[in-house]
């Protein structure tokens, strides 16, 4: 037995993927195929099994839909905070302007939710991207504070001037018809966010994207329009909260000011900080993890709050780097024993 130990070492698995290229995968065998392949048919099967599993589970169904939608928007605050620089804490307005514009179609228009989707997230980003234009100078605590202020101001001026409905909201929306059409929708947008933001902030103009949260006078003196970027990168955070409303408002049949709510501001970054900032796939994998304990817990009312305090709390003092992240260091570091 210890002869034939001497005869071998241990090796890293992706060590040969390594040394051959580091940003195109190169694999000359099966093992190495199985081994890139594997996390990520695990993370797109489990998601489009999910539906089947709770068949008998109407209510985890629904609080599917409300993960996925928790989910577009983490993956916007990760992109806008880890890729652009900027921290954006206006979730739920992107939330309700969504919500209101699908309604609003559906409702005044008679357009069905296939159309009303799309057409609420294209112009709902445009909407959002334009009322945050002058506030793109701001970095840091000052562009959270103001995209903080703008969900509250729209509830307040939504309910003063009584329009939309008032505090009753935009009632008689269409549903989806069918529970699975609802959450196979939400699961495959947000599989194919991840996909396409993997591959953009892998291109060029991912690179312009981190050029401008490191250093954004550095490349404002190499001739690119910053504000052009963090526009961008505003209209794609934006289009994913609301592509998440319009869906949120033809589940529920309704949309009001409820959906401006602090919730679709703070639980996104919560997420992030659970599942791994910088990543775009961890703050999914926090919302599967925080939003079912939310769950979970609504009978205890506000002490919810505080387990909460205690996740995060013990998830930034003992893994601040995120599941993600430790998950896939320790993934990299498996070893095979090979013979010398």
């Amino acid at each position: 037995m210890a002869s034939e130990k001497k005869d071998r070492r241990k090796e890293r698995l992706d060590r040969g993927i390594k040394v051959r290229t580091d940003g195109v995968y190169a694999v000359s065998s099966w093992l190495e195929m199985s081994y890139l392949l594997a996390p990520r048919l695990i993370f797109i099967l489990g998601l489009l099994a999910l539906p089947v599993l709770l068949y008998h589970l109407p209510y985890w169904q629904r609080v599917l839909s409300i993960i996925c939608i928790y989910a577009l928007l983490a993956i916007g605050f990760d992109f806008l905070a880890n890729y652009v620089g900027l921290v954006s804490l206006g979730g739920g307005f992107y939330i309700g302007v969504g919500a209101y514009i699908a309604a609003l179609l559906n409702t005044k228009l008679g357009l069905p939710p296939l159309v009303t989707i799309p057409v609420a997230t294209l112009l709902g980003a445009a909407i959002c991207t334009l009322l945050f234009l002058p506030c793109l100078p701001l970095r840091g605590v000052y562009f959270a504070i103001v995209s903080l202020m703008f969900p509250l101001l729209a509830a307040r001026v939504i309910e003063a001037f009584d329009i939309f409905g008032g505090t009753d909201g935009i009632l008689g929306v269409d549903g989806f018809g069918a529970a699975w059409m609802e959450q196979y929708l939400l699961l495959i947008s947000v599989l194919v966010v991840v996909f396409v933001l993997r591959r953009l902030v892998d291109e060029d103009v991912g690179l312009v994207f981190r050029g401008v949260k490191d250093n954004d006078q550095a490349v404002k003196a190499s001739g690119i329009n910053i504000t052009t970027y963090k526009a961008l990168g505003v209209c794609i955070a934006s289009a994913l909260g609301c592509l998440g409303g319009a869906c949120l408002a033809h589940s529920y049949m309704w949309a009001g000011i409820s959906q401006f709510a602090l919730d679709f501001s703070i639980i996104p970054i919560a997420a992030t900080v659970v599942g791994g900032g910088g990543t775009l796939i961890g703050p999914v994998l926090g919302c599967l993890i925080l939003v079912p304990i939310s769950e979970l817990l609504r009978d205890f009312g506000t002490l919810r709050i505080a387990v909460y305090a205690i996740i995060l709390t013990g998830f930034i003092v003992f893994k601040s780097e995120g599941i993600m992240v430790y998950a896939t260091r320790k993934y990299e570091q498996l070893e095979r024993w090979v013979q010398i």
